[in-house]
């Protein structure tokens, strides 16, 4: 098991995604920066609304990408698309294909459908999903096409391990703030309320005594009302915040070093970011995207198929070689994450066995009480 993940998580991918392969680096190229006639790049990512430097979702991708370009001296290049809608995301596709592109990874649940229409149109280009499964606009089918990888992880397992480390540390009134409310955001928020439950019970203390603010402020970028959210939530009593949404962590940052309290980062490691980031729930974006590129490269693309990364193959956990926790434990953390591992900790997700839809609500909680702000 891997217990430090932001060294050690590509390690553990390159033999868990072996049918994946991948590694990363950086380009001067700018986002959809005309090239000239005689230049194409091959290797080609699709932001979402976000950047390559957002210290998040975008960035772990891309660094993934990039690395292994580098490495192997192959042209690559991002594209950003002009809005949120699948005609501007397919259209940035498009400008990708007619600039060279062979491989192109597409970080985000938004892209489901897009990738779904685009690798019909373009069956000799490949294509890594990230977060997401392609389906139809009106989900009526699914359909990863042979030269299509869909890439998920066990978000609801790395909110958990947030949760739990949080309540194990100390604190007692949380608070979470997600980006928009889509399945992975969800996930993480889920867990995070599932996991310092769970930690509230092993340490016998009174019901009601864990309070959990939560919120999803609709959006992936900084704002000064995520801010001024975060700043009353602290002000109220808050302690400790997981912020889940991109760059709406900056905005949670700002608050926290104001306010002297303490903020949990996401997707990568945050720990540069502020000196109020404690920990960060992590999923190996940077290891995966790589091993998918290696993957396309070496003729193990797993083409077809949706991959899932949890606990189970060291797709998931918390950053713990740059954690600031107070009585949290690496002995703690190897406990729990083998409970994760060995599947002994149900976690209910944002939708069940069924496909049902779980409501906040109805995620099983015995001590927290969760305040769910619209």
């Amino acid at each position: 098991m891997k217990k430090f993940l932001s060294l050690g998580l590509a390690a553990a991918l390159i033999f868990s995604l072996a049918s994946c392969s991948g590694q990363s680096a950086a380009s001067t190229e700018g986002a959809n920066a005309p090239a000239n006639e005689t230049e194409t790049y091959e290797l080609a990512l699709v932001t979402d609304l976000g950047t390559i430097d957002d210290k998040s979702f975008n960035q772990g991708a891309w660094e993934g990408m990039a690395q292994y370009a580098e490495e192997n001296n192959i042209p690559h290049k991002y594209y950003q698309p002009s809005e949120q809608s699948d005609d501007s995301y397919l259209n940035t596709i498009e400008l990708a294909v007619k600039g060279g592109a062979k491989l192109i990874i597409t970080p985000g649940f938004l892209f489901e459908t897009p990738v779904f229409i685009a690798q019909d149109t373009y069956p000799d280009v490949a294509f890594v999903l990230i977060d997401g499964s392609p389906h139809s606009a009106d989900y009526s089918e699914y359909k990863t096409g042979p030269k299509t990888v869909g890439v998920t992880y066990a978000e609801e397992e790395a909110g958990f391990l947030a949760g739990y480390a949080a309540v194990k540390d100390g604190h007692t009134q949380l608070g979470y703030m997600g980006g928009m409310a889509v399945p992975a955001v969800m996930r993480y928020g889920y867990g995070f309320i599932q996991g310092a439950d769970y930690a509230a019970k092993e340490l016998s203390l009174a019901a009601g005594s864990v309070s959990i603010q939560y919120h999803y402020t609709g959006a992936f970028v900084a704002s000064p009302e995520a801010q001024a959210m975060a700043a009353s939530w602290y002000n109220a009593g808050t302690e400790i915040i997981f912020a889940a949404g991109g760059a709406v962590g900056n905005s949670v940052m700002a608050a926290a070093e104001q306010a002297g309290k303490k903020v949990i980062g996401v997707d990568v490691d945050q720990s540069s970011e502020s000196p109020t980031v404690v920990t960060s729930a992590l999923k190996g974006l940077r290891s995966s995207v790589y091993d998918c590129v290696k993957g396309f490269y070496d003729g193990s693309f797993a083409g077809g198929q949706d991959l899932v990364f949890a606990a189970e193959n060291s797709g998931v956990g918390l950053a713990m070689d740059t954690a600031k926790f107070e009585k949290f434990t690496l002995a703690d953390y190897d406990a729990i994450y083998a409970k994760l591992v060995s599947k002994s900790v149900d976690i209910v997700r944002d939708v069940d066995a069924t496909g049902a839809t779980v409501e906040i609500a109805n995620v099983p909680v015995a001590i927290a009480v969760v305040n769910e702000i619209k």
